[in-house]
């Protein structure tokens, strides 16, 4: 078999039987996908292997990675443009694009983000259906708990199987520069660390945790910060386990009760990658609750990510592959309106620090864990190969998202003037 041609531009080598099949015009239009694509690409390379046996360099002007992609279909194409980050993980799923690292490709999506505009974004039909299925996923009280439900108490077993003893699922925080020599669970610890000692907590102090996960951050604070904890969350899973892990003689626990409901006054407040699940309407809310439940002085630090301003636009009128398969009515903040929120409800925004590069790393130990449980046969039962496909393509998915730098992580401390 001769080697395929190599091509630049817009002139691509296509079989005889494409053309017999879908006829010029059709075949033009894929032409045209693939070159608006290319003129979007001033950062990386993509190396991809077209249907017809042609190779086509995208981009190549610019630093970054360099991807490897074979499209087996050019339906893969179609849906890309049609259906955005939805139909691109579709089409994965139908077996109509492969790479040896997915993570690249999405890598060099999110690093291309604004020249490459409403590329790999929802349109259409296709458009309104997803804002339609995101609207009746809306994080009213009610709704809110069952989208809690379906992500989180998918059980403990599963989340016990992949993730750190700590049980803790945010990004760590690693020593730098990142080492694959330091421990996940340790770097965890310093992430939680990091965010108690901006609350400056005093043994005795109340504080309040805005989603307590499985009790990681729990169990520093009482037994290191000898704090009087109020955990909320709206799974169930959650506060069984954290309830389980925090001392009996402690005055802690952990309830399931909706943010927008609680009445207590704090000395501080803790929230760590909770508020992606609030959703832009109700930011308003959160921030509120912030400010009613704190003392005059008190501390709030979240941590959080962001998506940036640059595409929040686009991004905030559509619906993307983590909304619709992942984390129903989620919502990642653009930092400019959500600190004005914060100001406008007397929260001073103090200490910012992004490390979008550790939730990286964290999300690539988190797949070799996963892919590590299902060798070994420890993820529990009632998980089908789709959803197993499912949930590695999601963690590929984030980490090529943080690595191409339009999402972020970071810690904040809000002050209640």
């Amino acid at each position: 078999m001769n080697a395929p041609d190599v091509k630049r531009g817009r002139h691509l080598t296509r079989a005889k039987g494409l053309r017999a099949l879908t006829g010029g015009l059709f075949a033009r239009g894929f032409d045209r996908i693939v070159d608006r694509i290319d003129s979007g690409f001033d950062f990386g390379t993509v190396d991809a292997v077209l249907p017809d046996g042609s190779v086509r360099i995208v981009g190549g002007r610019g630093p970054g990675p360099v991807a490897h992609i074979t499209l087996h279909h050019w339906n893969a194409l179609f849906r890309l443009v049609r259906g955005g980050s939805i139909g691109w993980y579709e089409a994965w799923a139908a077996g109509e694009w492969s790479s040896p690292d997915p993570v690249q490709i999405f890598d060099l999506f999110m690093r291309n983000r604004v020249k490459l505009g409403n590329v790999g974004r929802p349109s259409g039909l296709a458009k309104l259906v997803g804002k339609v299925i995101h609207r009746l996923r809306d994080n009213s009280r009610s709704g809110a708990r069952r989208n809690i439900e379906a992500h989180y108490d998918l059980g403990n077993d599963f989340y016990e199987a992949w993730l750190d003893r700590s049980m803790t699922y945010s990004s760590a925080l690693f020593a730098e520069p990142i080492s694959a020599d330091e421990p996940l669970e340790a770097a965890q610890a310093r992430k939680i660390e990091t965010l108690l000692a901006r609350l400056a907590l005093k043994p005795g102090d109340s504080l309040l945790e805005i989603g307590c996960g499985w009790g990681s951050l729990a169990e520093i604070a009482v037994q290191k910060h000898g704090v009087r904890y109020d955990g909320i969350t709206l799974s169930s899973e959650q506060k069984s386990y954290t309830n389980a892990r925090l001392p009996t003689n402690a005055e802690a626990s952990a309830r399931l009760t909706d943010y927008r409901d609680v009445t207590q006054i704090y000395d501080a407040i803790a929230s760590i990658e909770m508020v992606e699940a609030v959703g832009q309407r109700y930011w308003p809310d959160y921030l509120a609750t912030l400010s009613r439940c704190l003392n005059p002085g008190g501390r709030a630090a979240i941590q959080y990510i962001r998506i940036e301003d640059d595409v929040f636009e686009a991004y905030a009128k559509g619906t993307d592959f983590i909304q619709h398969y992942i984390f129903p009515g989620g919502m990642l903040l653009s930092e400019s309106r959500f600190r004005k929120i914060a100001e406008a409800n007397g929260l001073e925004w103090h200490d910012q620090h992004d490390f979008g590069l550790h939730y990286a790393e964290t999300l690539k130990r988190w797949r070799h864990s996963f892919d590590q449980a299902i060798e070994e046969g420890r993820l529990p039962g009632g998980f089908d190969e789709k959803f197993i496909s499912l949930w590695r393509y999601y963690l590929m998915y984030c980490e090529g998202g943080f690595r191409g730098g339009g999402i972020n992580v970071a810690q904040v401390t809000l002050v209640k003037g």
